[in-house]
């Protein structure tokens, strides 16, 4: 019965040497007048022929002689026998611990399925290999390693899963990449945006994630909003690309939409704040003079700081006077009520049946 793993039968792979003896056969040419007119042994075109040795590119070269068969053919068929071994090998060589780094993944493997990033029937040994190409490891189990020495600098909080942030992060890589954005960071432009950006707190969600995608790309920063998962604990995370744009990706990992704005203007003031030195990874709950700063500037672009002040000195938190305060500034009673539950003024259960939760069910269903 034939050796076979996950639909690859090791007797479909085929030695080149079966092509040459079917080639001497039809010639009516013997093995030893193969050998004569190629200037080797017997053995060796005999062990050719049994698949027991490889065509070398020497050899190849002296069939291209004797038979008339482009060197290059030859070649090939060795090079393609070698690299369908290598295949067979690799699905029946992975090991047990990469399979449960598989399970580690399901539930980001499936979200990659969903958007077409991977092959939605892949499973097991081929899954595997399908995540190897697209993490760019060999082995699922060198992730850690990889994270901590290459692009990647991952946190080491206790919250977050080596394996889970890498392959979310390599995820957002791969749904930006395709984007076309056809200027270099403009800052001064993204400033300029500042109050279109902010009038789409308005919005619905679908709206709102293509409308920024638009006033971003013109800026030169690619946008996208990507699902969180159990063990990346990010807010947001903003590359430099080697063309100069900026990917800036965002996520709903809270569903408040003041939280996400809170966070989305945190993220730019990373930007305006010429933060960004390759890559900033944005977790939650992270504290210093950075993040402090970005969130001064979110915090004030949301609302005035002046007119916030006065309201909260007035200490009248009631939904009339919240909803007076809103229309007064133009801004959504949600903003309001998330930056006062922030500062304290209110518990996070107080209004919170005021406030909207935004969902991802249709954003980035697909690779672009």
């Amino acid at each position: 019965m034939a050796e076979k793993t996950n639909g690859l039968s090791r007797d479909f792979i085929i030695h080149p040497g079966e092509t040459l003896r079917e080639m001497l056969e039809d010639r009516k040419m013997t093995q030893r007048e193969l050998a004569i007119r190629t200037d080797v042994k017997e053995p060796h075109i005999s062990g050719i022929v049994n698949c027991q040795k490889p065509i070398s590119v020497s050899f190849a070269k002296k069939l291209e002689y004797a038979l008339g068969v482009d060197a290059s053919f030859w070649i090939n068929l060795q090079a393609n026998y070698e690299k369908e071994l290598a295949d067979f090998d690799e699905i029946n060589q992975i090991s047990n611990e990469e399979f449960e780094i598989l399970q580690k993944l399901k539930h980001i493997t499936d979200y990659a399925k969903d958007i077409h990033l991977l092959s939605p029937d892949a499973q097991g040994s081929m899954l595997v290999i399908e995540w190897r190409k697209r993490l760019n490891v060999s082995s699922l189990v060198r992730i850690p390693e990889v994270s901590q020495a290459g692009a990647y600098r991952l946190a080491l909080a206790d919250n977050v899963d080596p394996y889970v942030l890498l392959t979310w992060l390599r995820i957002c890589d791969l749904i930006t990449k395709n984007q076309q954005v056809n200027q270099e960071i403009n800052i001064d432009k993204l400033k300029s945006k500042l109050h279109s950006i902010r009038k789409l707190t308005f919005e619905d969600m679908d709206t709102i994630n293509l409308r920024l995608k638009e006033y971003f790309a013109d800026c030169g920063i690619k946008f996208a909003i990507v699902k969180h998962f159990t063990g990346a604990p990010v807010q947001g995370v903003i590359n430099k690309n080697h063309d100069g744009t900026l990917n800036l990706i965002m996520t709903l990992r809270r569903k408040f939409a003041d939280v996400f704005w809170f966070t989305l203007f945190h993220e730019i003031g990373h930007i305006l704040n010429g933060d960004i030195e390759d890559q900033l990874i944005d977790y939650e709950d992270t504290k210093n003079k950075l993040e402090d700063r970005a969130n001064e500037f979110a915090a004030n672009i949301l609302i005035d700081p002046k007119q916030y002040g006065l309201f909260t000195e007035a200490g009248d938190f009631s939904w009339s006077c919240i909803q007076q305060f809103c229309s007064k500034e133009n801004i959504p009673t949600y903003i309001l009520i998330g930056r006062l539950q922030r500062d304290k003024y209110l518990e996070y259960h107080q209004y919170v049946h005021k406030k909207i939760k935004y969902e991802l069910d249709k954003i980035e269903r697909t690779i672009d």
